[in-house]
């Protein structure tokens, strides 16, 4: 039997505690040995993460206070590796407060690197940053990526850090093993210890716009001697370097518009393609050490790749054949491949983090030969009952100018529930940041707290996403805060005329860049009736001036050349047309935020005021870009379930929200 009750006030099971009691976050999955170990968040105590193994009961290596995670380019990324093969619970990690690389033994932990906080200045940002950990061919070292602001200006290189722990104290026995640029990423060292692979890119570019393959001789110090440019280019996005033997080095590169798989001989003139598809064997390179194949020890790759999500195949890179496994994932990349353990007969596994669309991300241990699954550690400890999730389908829309706009359509869901008939259900537009990110179908507990209440979502890949080509991608050059808020806009104009969603209840909300097109869209449409920016960008004008160095050139490429372009950017920016919104908006930033500081969303919370606008801005403690802390997430999740019912006038099943048109503050 069907209750039908107000569309935003069913009765879900979801509630925004249970978000965060049985959500854990998962990454960074390894083989050690015969275990696996892999990256654990705690969001109880403050967002730390730490390194965990497999067992009867998972083991804790990494103790509190530590918290694995790198600041290299602030995003992170690749933040531990095991050392001699986890011997003794070996393993090597980034600190979070300091930086510091340490060794953790059986017996303890100690500090591999300086302290490099200024003197007579507590507080201030660490000056050297690691992530990127690799065998050296040195004994008694490791590789990292090195990320150096002791300078005029910030430069990264491949260092080799001893494991002795002689570096602690002096710096100047961390030896430079590469030239610096800007930027680096991937060092591998070839089988037979001869030459070093990287890749590296400057300003103006970012990761996927263009870099360089580098290939090095490494003499017997461990120091790079003569260096070959091998493939990249100022146009050209050349990602993850794997040697396939000590002269043969495999790449993924966008050179036809698609990042596919390649193969340089060092003896050999010219590049061979291995395997040439209009799909992406790659994504764009926000964390550090992202990878998406892995070389086998018979030639073979098991690689990622796909359109909407990556499924996983194996290539031969003789022939260019690719099988693929068949999987009931959404999405995978692989972490590591082994010969089968364990049961008899077993055969290759590979260790994924993967998404699938009824137990979430996780990761998870494939039998190549079977399809067999086993879980390691699913993110989330307590499934929901499958009657409060929705089932996503993945629609295209008519954009401006015959442009096809993806997006991932939620319909609300909850069993035994409907709405008032003939009624149309509220929609929330999700976008995502980036603004190379991309929405994948999936389990999302995010998306099932608003359609398990009767609230529909539709998830975006407006113009710029990831997933699709370069030339999606591109469709975004020069037409931030323009091509992505015209496709929100078709998306949602496309819903409305398909009988989906109720034209007169339409919000929008998104994190970062998904928080700029959010804004930008209440700014310039009247499609929406109300939208919530967690720590968006409103003042390109300002961001230019304070955000991280990564990023310090990106506005070039998304808007235009700074400063000859300044009146675009003055343009374009929400905060200058805050005259043109008239509904409610919900600001939440963390006030620790190096990507896009608070002084963005406080400037617009202060121009909503001025303006009578009904707003709320709130300030979490102690969260930088995205929040951590289990108690913010919940407030967060509430809050925007409270806005929303304020909004649209439904009773929700959490307190009410405080909104203002005088000057903001944190309700």
């Amino acid at each position: 039997m069907t209750t039908r009750a107000p569309f935003g006030s069913w009765p879900s099971p979801i509630t925004a505690a249970s978000l965060v009691a049985s959500s854990t976050p998962v990454g960074s999955p390894r083989f050690v040995g015969d275990s696996i170990w892999w990256l654990e968040g705690r969001p109880a105590e403050g967002g730390r993460f730490t390194v965990v193994a497999d067992g009867e009961a998972h083991r804790e290596l990494v103790p509190a206070p530590y918290n694995v995670r790198s600041r290299v380019h602030e995003y992170g990324g690749a933040a531990w590796a095991p050392v001699d093969d986890g011997a003794g619970d070996r393993l090597v990690f980034a600190n979070f407060a300091d930086q510091r690389v340490y060794l953790h033994t059986g017996d303890g932990l100690g500090p591999l690197t300086p302290a490099s906080v200024p003197a007579g200045e507590p507080g201030a940002d660490p000056q050297l940053r690691f992530a990127e950990f690799t065998a050296s061919r040195r004994d008694g070292e490791v590789l990292a990526v090195c990320e150096d602001h002791t300078g005029a200006a910030p430069e990264r290189y491949i260092v080799a850090i001893p494991l002795d722990g002689s570096a602690a104290a002096d710096a100047a026995a961390l030896r430079r093993v590469t030239p610096p640029s800007r930027f680096v990423a991937y060092p591998r060292v070839s089988p037979d210890g001869t030459h070093l692979a990287w890749i590296s890119w400057e300003h103006p570019q970012m990761p996927w716009d263009g870099t360089v393959l580098h290939v090095g001789d490494l003499d017997d110090t461990g120091m790079v001697g003569r260096v070959r440019d091998v493939a990249g280019s100022t146009t050209e996005s050349v990602l993850q370097p794997e040697w396939l033997d000590a002269t043969t080095l495999a790449f993924i590169s966008d050179r036809t518009g698609w990042w596919n798989l390649y193969a340089q001989d060092l003896d050999a003139d010219g590049t061979r393609a291995l395997c040439q598809r209009a799909e992406e064997f790659a994504e764009p390179l926000w964390q550090i050490g992202t990878t998406w194949y892995r070389v086998l020890d018979d030639g073979r790759i098991l690689t990622a790749h796909g359109t909407h999500g990556m499924a996983l195949g194996l290539l031969d890179p003789d022939t260019g054949a690719l099988r693929d496994l068949d999987l009931p994932l959404t999405h995978a990349l692989p972490s590591g491949v082994r010969a089968g353990t364990g049961s008899p007969g077993a055969g290759l596994q590979v260790l994924t983090l993967s998404q699938d669309t009824t137990e979430g991300a996780g990761i998870r241990l494939v039998d190549v030969d079977t399809g067999t699954i086993h879980t390691v550690r699913r993110s989330l400890a307590e499934l929901p009952a499958a009657g409060a999730l929705p089932v996503g389908r993945a629609m295209d829309f008519p954009g401006d100018g015959g442009a096809v706009v993806h997006a991932n359509v939620y319909a609300p869901a909850l069993a035994g529930l409907d709405g008032p008939e003939g009624e149309l259900p509220p929609f929330v537009a999700f976008v995502h940041g980036g603004p190379t990110g991309q929405a994948r179908i999936g389990l999302s507990l995010n998306i099932a707290y608003y359609t398990s209440r009767g609230i529909g979502v539709v998830d975006v890949n407006y113009a710029g996403s990831s997933g699709f080509g370069r030339a999606y991608r591109d469709r975004l050059a020069g037409q931030w805060g323009v091509a992505d808020v015209a496709d929100t806009v078709a998306v949602m104009r496309g819903l409305v005329d398909a009988g989906i969603a109720d034209p007169q209840r339409l919000a929008i909300e998104g994190g970062s860049a998904g928080g700029w097109t959010t804004l930008a869209c209440l700014t310039d449409t009247d499609t929406f009736a109300a939208g919530i920016s967690r720590y968006g960008v409103a003042d390109l004008e300002a961001l230019v001036a304070d955000t991280h160095d990564f990023e310090a050139h990106y506005m070039e490429s998304l808007v235009g050349p700074w400063p000859e372009a300044r009146e675009l950017y003055a343009e374009r920016a929400p905060i200058n047309h805050v005259d043109r919104l008239d509904c409610p908006v919900l600001l939440l930033q963390g006030d620790e935020d190096r990507v896009v500081p608070p002084n963005q969303s406080r400037k617009f919370a202060d121009a909503l005021a001025a303006k009578g606008i009904e707003h709320a801005y709130v300030l979490f403690a102690g969260e930088q870009h995205g929040f951590r802390k289990a108690a913010n997430i919940v407030r967060a999740q509430e809050l925007s379930l409270a806005f929303y019912a304020h909004v649209f006038g439904f009773t929700a099943d959490v307190p009410p929200i405080e909104l203002t048109r005088g000057a903001g503050r944190t309700p």
